[in-house]
């Protein structure tokens, strides 16, 4: 460097973050020392002597003054990470940022929701610093917090680096949303070569394994547990079932009957230790198959004999769809704690699997679409071919047909082996062989051809052949292969002793027994994939699925004749071939799909990306001696593990003690861990054993090239029978999101031939003129800038990527490398261009000057849409039984999406024109206001559930207060004068006004309040913030409140106690006179002081304005019997003396939390707002809430009868919804996110409520939004969610929550749990309420229902109608436990004539569907009463599991004992049922006997 010596040293010293505020930063030095440098400058430290040694990157972040001269000093933690001492003496020097820049980082975060959009903003706010590993990042404006887990440069991992604009960022989540499918297939219950079954080694040794990786790494991720299996019945027709098993049947396409089965172990479940799980798996499995194969067996039938299908066999596709049904939906259920998805399915096969074609394409297209990643888990051994496989089925029956496979580079494939060591043996076989012996008899009988009795041939066929020449055969088959051909092998099937026959040659048919294999010319097969290159017409292909190449695990189909031969070659030009033992012979073209998930890989030491799970084979002579390295003869290809399974070392942990720290750039480290010795050599090693481990002819297939190898999630790496695939415990551990770059874009002729291009322009400047003049409340607009990067944002957060394309004239002229972003036109215009895909869709968005324009390419053919229907049966936790369920798979038209609609909403910022549509898969956070009650600790020291009280009116009011404190909160109010403190000590409140700030004291009790000189002032205090205050709980008479409390009782109270019954925060100063005048008690509310409280002002609220229940409240307190406060205020709306808020005359006065404003101001004050004169502009500002069912807060009613609604004459309505019909039950109101002004992007949403509060039900909030970041919504929600916890709490519920099966969108593995009402408990047979007309005995039954879950605490919920063309569906009530553990659902019974089909049947025409039976056994009517109950999975349950029951044996849990008590309750155990009911019509006796005598005394007095 100029002006620097070239080894200058400096006195190191460490400082701690935080404890100086001057030493905030990770370097800090003196100005003087580094005139050159300048803040942001990189530099390089290391120690003098030790030029190979650590090499430390850090930035200059700032200058510190009071730092000694030549003295650098740097931060502690990194110091001891970096083993730099404190007081050596170190080298530093700028360097440039390129020379040390990276080319891929990954960074993890845990407990915390990262959208794609957020990602995009971090990788910006990213570029340009300088990282080192487990750099801790806090990026405050989006409030994330993450950490550096690994970098790579140049081809090797590296300690530090800098991040470039081209440096590839890959985000893992160490929480997310992982579910673990065990496929129970008969190899279950093999074992392998160790002696082990292959389900102790999934379960102790795999699972096992990755558990405590998880806790190594803390991760916490919520997991969800499924066994799973098919079982296939050996029967020829349907007619061999009976009625009860053929509701879930599905036919083959070999006609075979099999039947899916899932075991939901674990739901959603989070656990610090999951050991406690692998017991639980165990005992599952002792049961299982003798659960599933028996099944359906019932006394005195017969049912055809069922087995268990090979792992080959079974339902994989099925299970990867059905975890993508709930994957789908994660906008609907957002969580804030967690990000990400991982399905991972664990087989005892080998990677091969039997599919559908039709099922395949919908697999792929859904898994690439979602951006789900899912790995398989092999506990088998690795075949001897490329897997993962897929066999299509062969629906061609002809003989001249052949097999199809595929290579899905869409599945992440590992496998797992124990570490057993054999004593006399290093070998690992990687086939497994067949049983000898056996009889043919079995495998005709059980239904499916098993794998043990293919050696049943005649052994002395093969005698002709002891005196073959094998070399010469061999010679023949490996010849080099003909130049023009690009993938066919010629080669010459002989027929030849080997381990293992091949079945394929050798069926049990004697009609080939005669046939020699050398007679079997070559034979042609499908195509397999769409995205495979077609070549010349000269790909013949020559493979013959004999024993000589295809390792039995393909051998799955072992009579089916057809597969054996073709008599003549047949010749289809231009169809590509896959051999599964030379796949590298087939490129691909490259697709957009291809390249989908490629940039999470690092570049290995040869420029190609890379698997750092696959291991290459290297001779041993190749290593240096001295090394061990004969002892291990598998060596990584780029990774510093031993051996296939010992896994890649794991750094990173809390202190980074295991993590080989290697200089940025290419400096070979001394080994700072003492852990292996191998490690210790791993990156001198490098230079020698890698280059020989890989291949020497690797082709140069990187990213530029158009074409990609088969094989393998990169489709760079060439596979070779030496690879050994080890465990990918990074993705199982800390799963990768998906990457937000990508980097294939089409060229120009295939952009002109196969698609469709369309544009449009926005001017955003325009439109916001012309909205923000129609806007009620004006909001700042987004600049043209804002609106062109929330397009982009939009579409990331819809999983597109964005494409880098290397600079190249060519190709549309306007992208750079790195961010495709590249100013073009001369600089005086902003000149942006952004290209993203997902799929076979490409976005061009460009910002010039003031215009953006969008350009979309899509397929011109696309693929057609495709629907499955699948049956199978399902066991959830808690359910009793097997299940039957439902459910669509279907492929999503992605260019259907509408995104000009979403476009324009963000340039209108959400204006009224453009709401958002279930369509545009907006986010969405649901939750229930819910009344706090203590009673779990309650039901821990009583041994029944069924102790709640009926909902009294006592704390009505307190939970009304909380709510109304809870809608301000949420529509940032403030109040003009603070009301006093909740429970203050002192009843003295300081009144605060603009001239005095005076302590008041009371009146003395024995100077009436109307004369009181005091009166005008007395403790006012007017209130924001805090709401008014209730002390103490009015003693209530009937469960109301008294009419009238004499005032100077009240006062008197208020003396002593310093409590006033009456106090609700305004001042008891008044009591009008029974004759005051309507204008007299409009000027006392008018008072500043003394009167209504007024909101402070606010932007589109009128000044003066105030809600009506405040007023209805204030009134009540001054006001004597017999004058109704809501009637007055209506009377002063009529005479024009107060108005709606939004100036609209026609509102009538409603109690609640409803805006009105005092008509009457003086216009010239300051303070003079005016109202917006726009109802439906006001609305959508303001959230507006009526209150029902409690206005005895503010009038006298009549007692209210206390029979029971079941019972009574005319049964009262369930809810507000059925009282009014035309109420609307939802409104949505404009909300503005980021309330703590974090947030570098405008932020804003919808609040979608209930326009009904009724006490005793659950109020329901949902947020709603697309341009906001899921930390700031996560930060707003927890703010409401701490306001509103005095009397009430928010609790965050599912958008589905009883996912009956059979119904849309709802979650296949999730299902209500049936508990029957028993209906036939009393005496004599008599059915119940048959005293009441006919007609009415449905809904009574419901409302019996009704009653009995409010005495286990269920409140209800209000929900929507729902409406069916045609036809009537029945009534259904939810609900849900105060607790907002649970959820129950009763259904009308009776209405026989609402038969409903299944929804599934009324889809779109394309449907496949292998169900035998037509119709469902009609789910949505039930046959019997009872009630579906359902858990709350959005509550993490880790609070749940804080719930248990402290005294009880088994720590056993609160919400199953109160599933087990409610069971009891229904089924009548103990007569408690019928004990309620005689209690019931016993009050209704009392009531009616004490109706009888009012009426009597009534009549006795007008006598």
């Amino acid at each position: 460097m100029p002006g620097m010596p070239a080894m200058k040293l400096y006195k190191l010293t460490t400082h701690t973050r935080g404890c100086n505020k001057s030493y905030d930063a990770d370097l800090v030095m003196n100005l003087k020392d580094h005139p050159n440098a300048n803040v942001g400058d990189v530099v390089e430290i290391y120690a003098p002597d030790d030029e190979n040694g650590t090499h430390l990157l850090l930035q200059i972040t700032e200058f510190n003054v009071n730092a000694g001269r030549d003295v650098i000093s740097i931060e502690s933690g990194i110091a001891a990470a970096f083993k730099m001492r404190a007081y050596s003496n170190v080298v530093m020097r700028i360097v440039n940022p390129a020379d040390v820049a990276l080319d891929s980082i990954e960074i993890t975060f845990k407990d915390q929701y990262m959208g794609r959009s957020e990602m995009w903003r971090l990788k910006t706010y990213l570029t340009d610093t300088c990282v080192y590993v487990n750099k801790k990042i806090d990026y405050n404006d989006m409030q994330i917090r993450c950490q550096v887990y690994e970098m790579w440069s140049q081809g090797e991992r590296v300690a530090s680096g800098v991040i470039t604009e081209d440096t590839k960022i890959v985000f893992r989540s160490s929480t997310s949303m992982v579910y673990l499918f065990l496929q129970m297939s008969s190899e279950m219950w093999d074992f392998d070569i160790h002696g082990d079954l292959y389900f102790e080694k999934a379960v102790n040794g795999f699972l096992t394994e990755l558990f405590q990786k998880w806790k190594k790494l803390s991760c916490n991720h919520e997991v969800t547990i499924v066994l799973f299996s098919r079982t296939f019945y050996a029967a020829k027709s349907l007619d061999e079932f009976p009625e009860h098993m053929r509701d879930c049947l599905q036919l083959d396409y070999k006609g075979r009957f099999y039947e899916d089965f899932y075991r939901v172990a674990i739901q959603n479940e989070r656990c610090d230790d999951w050991c406690t799980v692998l017991g639980q798996l165990r005992k599952l499995f002792t049961s299982y198959q003798a659960t599933v194969l028996r099944y359906h067996e019932r006394e005195h039938m017969k049912i055809p004999p069922a087995t268990n299908s090979t792992a080959t066999q079974g339902n994989f596709l099925e299970v990867l769809n059905i975890s993508l049904n709930t994957f789908e939906k994660h906008y609907l259920d957002r969580t804030f704690d967690r990000t990400g998805q991982l399905s991972v399915v664990i087989t005892p096969g080998v990677g091969v699997f039997s599919v559908d074609r039709e099922l395949t394409n919908i697999t792929k297209q859904r898994i690439i679409d979602n951006g789900v990643g899912s790995d398989l888990v092999c506990v088998g051994e690795q075949p001897l071919h490329a897997v993962p496989l897929l066999k299509f089925h062969n629906k061609d029956t002809t003989l001249t047909s052949a097999d199809d496979y595929s290579l899905p580079h869409w599945i992440n494939l590992s496998f797992y082996s124990t570490n057993k060591k054999i004593a006399y043996s290093s070998f690992i076989p990687r086939i497994k062989l067949p049983l000898f012996g056996s009889t043919l008899q079995d495998a005709s009988e059980g239904g499916e051809d098993n794998e043990r009795h293919f050696l049943s041939c005649n052994q002395s066929e093969y005698k002709h052949n002891h005196l073959f020449d094998y070399d010469a055969y061999d010679e023949q088959i490996f010849q080099p292969l003909p130049a023009q051909s690009t993938c066919s092998l010629q080669r010459v099937v002989r027929a030849k002793k080997t381990s293992v026959p091949s079945l394929e040659t050798y069926a049990y048919n004697n009609e080939w027994e005669n046939l020699t294999p050398t007679q079997i010319p070559a034979i042609r097969r499908k195509m397999s994939d769409p995205d495979i290159h077609h070549g010349t017409s000269a790909m013949l292909a020559a493979l013959q699925p004999d024993a000589t190449n295809l390792s039995e695990s393909l051998a799955s189909e072992k009579n089916s004749r057809r597969t054996i031969v073709s008599i003549a070659p047949i010749v289809r030009p231009g169809r590509a071939l896959i051999n599964p033992f030379d796949p590298s012979q087939v490129t691909i073209k490259l697709t957009s799909n291809r390249r989908r998930w490629t940039h999470i890989f690092p570049k290995g030491p040869t420029g190609v990306l890379i698997q750092q799970h696959h291991y290459q084979a290297v001779p041993a002579k190749s290593t240096q001696a001295g090394q061990h390295q004969h002892q291990k003869p598998l060596q990584p290809l780029h990774q510093n593990g031993s051996n296939n399974n010992n896994e890649p070392e794991e750094y990173g942990g809390e202190n980074g003690e295991q993590y080989d720290r290697v200089s940025s750039y290419s400096m070979l480290s001394k080994s700072v861990s003492s852990q292996s010795e191998d490690k210790m050599d791993f990156f001198k090693r490098r230079q020698n054993s890698i280059m020989n481990a890989l291949p020497a002819n690797v082709p140069n297939l990187t990213a530029t090239q158009a074409k990609s190898y088969l094989w393998g999630a990169t489709g760079e790496q060439e596979w070779t029978p030496a690879i050994t695939t080890g465990v990918d415990w990074k993705s199982l551990t800390i799963p990768a999101c998906l990457p937000i770059t990508t980097d294939y874009f089409p060229d120009k002729r295939s952009l002109n031939n196969d698609y469709v291009i369309t544009d449009y322009t926005l001017l955003p400047d325009d439109v916001n003129h012309d909205y923000a003049q129609s806007r009620a409340v004006y909001r700042k607009p987004l600049s043209t800038e804002e609106v062109c990067k929330e397009i982009v944002s939009q579409r990331l957060a819809q999983g597109f990527q964005l494409i880098v394309v290397d600079e190249k004239p060519s190709n549309g002229g306007g992208c750079s490398s790195g961010s495709a972003v590249l100013p073009v036109k001369p600089p005086c215009e902003i000149k942006k261009e952004y290209l993203l895909s997902i799929g076979r869709i490409f976005h061009k968005i460009s910002l010039s000057g003031s215009v953006i324009t969008v350009t979309g390419y899509r397929p011109r053919h696309p693929y057609p849409p495709i629907n499955v229907d699948y049956r199978y049966r399902f066991h959830a936790p808690q359910h009793e039984t097997y299940e039957i369920s439902g459910v669509n798979f279907t492929t999503e038209k992605l260019e259907n999406f509408n995104w000009n609609h979403m476009d324009l909403y963000i340039c209108t910022r959400g204006d009224v024109d453009y709401p958002l549509m279930e369509s545009l898969k907006y986010w969405r956070y649901r939750m229930y206001l819910l009344p706090r009650e203590n009673i779990v600790n309650k039901i821990a020291s009583c041994q029944r559930c069924d102790i709640f009280p009926d909902a009294t009116a006592d704390n009505t009011q307190d939970q009304v207060e909380d709510f109304v404190r809870l809608i301000e909160a949420v529509s940032k109010l403030k109040r003009q004068f603070a009301r006093k403190a909740r429970d203050s000590p002192i009843a003295h409140s300081i009144t605060k006004r603009r001239h005095s700030t005076s302590i008041i004291s009371r009146p003395q009790p024995n100077q009436g309040l109307m004369n009181s000189p005091f009166r005008e002032r007395v403790g006012s205090n007017r209130l924001p913030e805090k709401r008014p205050s209730i002390n103490v709980r009015p003693k209530l008479e009937n469960g109301r409140i008294p009419r009238h409390f004499p005032a100077t009782d009240a006062v008197a109270a208020a003396g002593i106690a310093a409590r006033d019954d009456q106090d609700d925060g305004f001042p008891v100063d008044i009591k009008f006179s029974p004759n005051a005048t309507l204008a007299d008690i409009f000027e006392a509310m008018k008072h500043p002081v003394t009167g209504v409280g007024y909101f402070s002002k606010t932007q589109s609220l009128p000044s003066c304005t105030f809600i009506s229940y405040d007023a209805l409240m204030w009134l009540k307190t001054r006001l004597n019997n017999g004058r109704q406060p809501l009637e007055l205020l209506e009377a002063m709306r009529k005479e024009r003396m107060i108005c709606h808020a939004s100036g609209d005359w026609n509102q009538p006065v409603v109690p609640g939390f409803v805006f009105y404003y005092v008509v009457e101001q003086d216009k010239n004050a300051k303070d003079y707002a005016q109202p917006l004169n726009d109802y439906r502009a006001f609305v959508n500002e303001w959230l507006e809430i009526e209150f029902q069912g409690c206005s005895f807060l503010w009038h006298d009613e009549q007692v209210t009868t206390p029979v029971p609604n079941f019972l009574r004459e005319s049964p009262a309505p369930q809810s507000w919804t059925d009282a009014s019909t035309n109420k609307r039950v939802y409104r949505q109101s404009h909300l503005e996110i980021d309330v703590n002004q974090k947030s570098d992007r405008m932020e804003w949403g919808h609040v979608k409520h209930h326009t009904v509060l009724q006490p005793g039900f659950a109020f329901e909030i949902v947020v709603e939004w697309v341009t906001s970041s899921g930390p700031i919504v996560a930060d707003l929600i927890g703010g409401w969610m701490r306001k509103a916890n005095q009397f009430n709490f928010l609790v965050s519920v599912p958008a589905d929550p009883m996912a009956e099966p059979f119904t849309k969108k709802s979650d296949p593995l999730r299902g209500p749990i049936f508990i029957p009402l028993c209906t036939t408990f009393l005496p004599d047979g008599a059915t119940l309420f048959d005293e009441f007309p006919e007609e009415s005995r449905s809904d009574r039954m419901l409302f019996l229902q009704e009653a009995i879950l409010s005495k286990f605490g269920f409140l209800p919920c209000v929900l929507e109608k729902k409406f069916s063309v045609g036809k009537d569906l029945p009534k259904e009530y939810q609900y849900v436990h105060c607790t907002g553990n649970m959820f129950a659902l009763i259904r009308c019974a009776t209405n026989n004539n609402t038969q409903m089909e299944s929804p599934i049947q009324q889809e779109e025409e394309a449907n496949f569907t292998r169900c035998v039976y037509g119709h469902t056994n009609n789910t949505n009517v039930p046959k019997k009463v009872g009630f579906l109950w359902a858990w709350n999975h959005m509550i993490p349950n880790k609070k749940w599991k804080a719930q248990t029951i402290n005294n009880s044996a088994d720590g056993e849990l609160f919400q199953l004992k109160l599933l087990k008590d409610f069971r009891e309750f229904c089924s009548n155990s103990d007569h408690r049922l019928a004990t309620f009911w005689t209690q019931s019509q016993e009050i209704k006796r009392k009531a009616q006997k004490f109706e009888f005598n009012n009426n009597n005394n009534d009549e006795m007095k007008s006598k």
